[in-house]
């Protein structure tokens, strides 16, 4: 089973956003918890809630990725911005049990001149005091593009972190395409060997979501701009790859393309075309 999908605007509910996914075509979808530039949550309607996980098991859907706000940096060196890390992580994972069972993506962070080995453990640190053994949340980590001081270009990176924390069963990764080759891993002309490395390095059993997304750049480049699928240095080819691939199938797919709903719907069309 493909479960693909996009992401989705939350300002409605829930049921709004199901009832989007299914008209183009989508069986799962990422959304915002709270403003993406900013940090203010809109209320959570537990009937709407209801409402949607209703619609979401009557027409087959997987597992949804939410997705935290842009400004959250667990491993700032201000200790204001990690206060807000952990304020909305916290919060998040509370709005996040009124749809239990998902998974939650965040940016790993940017340690801005702390150094690697800091910013790893102020993300550490965070993720412990965060995490509860009764969440039904897995929080993911995302594969980063490797710009700047930020954390989670390596696949080693992402390994420390997860090494750190205390309920394993908790936490896991989402492997953004766009990313993943602007850091350096040639996922173009050697895929199987990307896979075996992050299977070495993390083991595929953490690997839990895909962002879907073509490149403007090419591999190595650390510059994180996504392209439309077929529009960029990855190609169409290569995301087929991936979608196919037996070690990937089932992960839930989201696309993250510069596209309107339109542009969703036809993507997701393509890539339903291409799947064996």
């Amino acid at each position: 089973m493909l479960y693909i999908g996009c992401h989705l605007s939350s300002v409605k509910g829930f049921e709004h956003m199901g009832k989007e996914a299914v008209r183009i075509g989508a069986n799962t979808f990422q959304f915002f918890t709270r403003n993406p530039r900013g940090g203010g949550a809109k209320a959570i309607d537990p009937e709407d809630a209801k409402r949607f996980l209703t619609l979401a098991a009557e027409n087959g859907f997987g597992k949804l990725v939410a997705h935290a706000p842009y400004t959250l940096n667990p491993c700032s060196a201000t200790e204001k911005v990690r206060d807000f890390a952990f304020f909305a992580m916290e919060d998040d994972m509370k709005r996040m049990e009124y749809i239990p069972g998902n998974y939650y993506n965040f940016h790993p962070g940017s340690h801005v001149g702390q150094g690697t080995e800091q910013g790893i453990a102020l993300i550490i640190e965070l993720l412990n005091r965060i995490i509860k053994p009764e969440q039904q949340t897995t929080i993911l980590l995302e594969t980063m593009a490797g710009k700047g001081s930020e954390i989670g270009g390596r696949f080693e990176e992402l390994k420390a972190i997860i090494d750190g924390v205390h309920h394993q069963d908790k936490i896991g990764v989402c492997l953004d395409t766009c990313h993943v080759s602007d850091a350096g891993y040639d996922i173009i002309n050697d895929l199987d060997g990307v896979l075996a490395q992050f299977d070495s390095i993390i083991g595929l059993q953490k690997l839990c979501a895909l962002h879907i997304n073509d490149s403007l750049n090419p591999v190595g480049a650390r510059k994180d701009r996504h392209a439309k699928i077929g529009e960029g240095h990855l190609g169409t080819e290569t995301i087929v790859k991936v979608i196919n691939h037996p070690k990937l199938k089932g992960l839930p797919c989201i696309l993250e393309t510069p596209n309107e709903l339109d542009g969703y719907a036809k993507e997701i069309e393509m890539l339903r075309s291409a799947y064996k």
